[in-house]
C-alpha cells in the first residue's frame, strides 16, 4: 500500500504510519494543497463507499460517515447502501456528530467545521483554520493583559499558528444540543459556541495542556465531557467546558477514545492495544488486556450496554461485564477499522481505510460484509 494512501488519512492511523515505514508526523499534509482542498467541492464518486473514512455516527435510523477528500456517506438501510452527501470542500473529514435529527456537524483538515440542516443531505462551511488561527491569536492578545510568561508564550504559538495558514486539523466535535458544541484538535486546539458554530471562542486556557498536545476525542458522559488526547492527556469538566481538570493515568502514551459503561465504570483506550478501568471516576485505574498490543483507533457503547473497540489490524473487540475483559467478534474481511457505530436493526457498522463495513446482528453469529 502506497506511502501516499496512508498520508490521506489522519492521526487516529499513527500506528499504521509507523508499519509503513513513512513519517512520524502525521499532520504533515501540505498547507498548500491543504488550502487548495479546503475551498475545492468534494467530488462525487461511484467509488465513495471504498474510499478511507474515518468515522461513522448514528442520527435516529439514518448512518452518516466522513473520511477522505471532504467525502461524507449516508445510508438509510441500516449501512447495506451508501449514498454521498453534498459537501463544500475536499479536506479529509475526521468526525462527525448530531445534536437533534436534523442538524449536524463534520471537522477535519484545515480547521474546517462544516454543519448541515437537513439530516446530512447538504453542508456548509462555518469555520476555517486560517479563522481558527485569528480566534486563537485574539484570545492571546486578551491573556497578554494579565501578562506573564504563560500570556507570552500562547502569543507566539498563535502568531506561528496564523503564519502556518490553513493546517489547522480538527479531530472531533460534540454538540449538547443545537447551540452548544465543542471541537477538539491537534497543537491543543479547543473551540466553543453557543450559537451553533456563528460564532466560536477558543477555550485553550481552560486546559492544563503547556505543550500543546493533540486532542484526539471528545466523550460525553451525562453532565462530564471527556477529552482524551497523546502522551495520557485525559481531561474532565463537569460544567459544560467551562473549567477542565486533568485525570491522571497509568499511561503516557496516546489515547484515542473513551467510554462509560452502564455503571457508570470509565474505560479509556488508544496506543498499543492499550486500554484502561477506573470504577471509582479515575482516580484507580486497572489495565485491561485486550490479547494485541495493536491500536485501538474507535469505541462504542451498545444498546444493550455492551462496549465495543475496533483496532488497525481489524479486530472488533467486545465487553459484557463494563470492561472488565473484552472478546473478538468474528469479522470475515477485516481491515483496518477507524470508526464504529450500532445501526437501527443492531448491526455494526465500521468505517475503515478500505470503506464500510457491515456487522449483522449476532444471533446466527454470520457477520455480514458489505461495501
Amino acid at each position: 500500500m502506497s506511502m501516499y494512501f496512508y498520508r490521506r488519512q489522519w492521526c487516529v492511523l499513527a500506528a499504521l504510519l509507523a508499519a509503513a515505514g513513512g513519517a512520524s508526523n502525521c499532520l504533515a499534509e501540505p498547507a498548500r494543497a491543504e488550502a487548495d482542498l479546503l475551498n475545492r467541492p468534494a467530488q462525487v464518486s461511484s467509488h465513495a463507499s471504498r474510499s478511507v473514512l474515518l468515522a461513522v455516527n448514528r442520527v435516529e435510523k439514518r448512518l452518516v460517515a466522513v473520511g477522505e477528500l471532504g467525502i461524507i456517506l449516508l445510508s438509510d438501510d441500516n449501512g447495506n447502501t451508501w449514498r454521498q452527501a453534498k459537501v463544500p470542500t475536499s479536506v479529509a473529514l475526521t468526525s462527525v456528530h448530531f445534536a437533534t435529527s436534523g442538524k449536524g456537524w463534520s471537522v477535519g483538515h484545515g480547521g474546517v467545521v462544516l454543519k448541515s440542516s437537513d439530516a446530512g443531505e447538504t453542508w456548509v462551511k462555518q469555520l476555517d483554520g486560517r479563522q481558527a488561527a485569528q480566534l486563537e491569536l485574539e484570545a492571546a492578545k486578551s491573556e497578554m493583559v494579565q501578562g506573564g510568561p504563560a500570556a507570552e508564550k500562547h502569543l507566539r504559538e498563535a502568531e506561528q499558528l496564523v503564519k502556518d495558514g490553513s493546517d489547522k486539523p480538527l479531530l472531533d466535535v460534540y454538540f449538547s444540543d443545537e447551540n452548544n458544541g465543542l471541537v477538539v484538535g491537534a497543537y491543543g486546539l479547543i473551540f466553543a459556541t453557543n450559537d451553533g458554530g456563528k460564532t466560536w471562542q477558543s477555550l485553550k486556557q481552560n486546559l492544563d495542556n503547556p505543550r500543546g498536545k493533540h486532542l484526539y476525542s471528545i466523550y460525553a458522559a451525562g453532565a462530564e465531557l471527556y477529552v482524551a488526547g497523546e502522551q495520557g492527556a485525559l481531561y474532565r469538566s463537569s460544567d459544560a467546558a467551562k473549567t477542565f481538570g486533568e485525570v491522571k493515568t497509568p499511561y503516557v502514551g496516546t489515547y484515542f477514545g473513551a467510554l462509560t459503561a452502564q455503571g457508570g465504570e470509565l474505560v479509556v483506550f488508544g496506543l498499543r492495544g492499550n486500554v484502561y478501568r477506573s470504577d471509582d471516576n479515575g482516580v484507580v485505574w486497572q489495565k485491561i488486556d485486550t490479547g494485541l498490543p495493536v491500536t485501538l483507533t474507535a469505541g462504542s457503547r451498545l444498546a444493550d450496554g455492551s462496549l465495543v473497540l475496533v483496532d488497525e489490524t481489524g479486530r472488533v473487540l467486545q465487553s459484557r461485564d463494563s470492561g472488565r475483559s473484552f472478546k473478538a467478534v468474528p469479522v470475515s474481511q477485516p481491515s483496518p477499522f477507524t470508526g464504529v457505530a450500532q445501526a437501527a436493526d443492531g448491526s455494526l457498522i465500521l468505517s475503515g481505510v478500505r470503506g464500510m463495513t457491515r456487522l449483522s446482528p449476532q444471533k446466527n453469529n454470520l457477520p455480514e460484509h458489505k461495501q
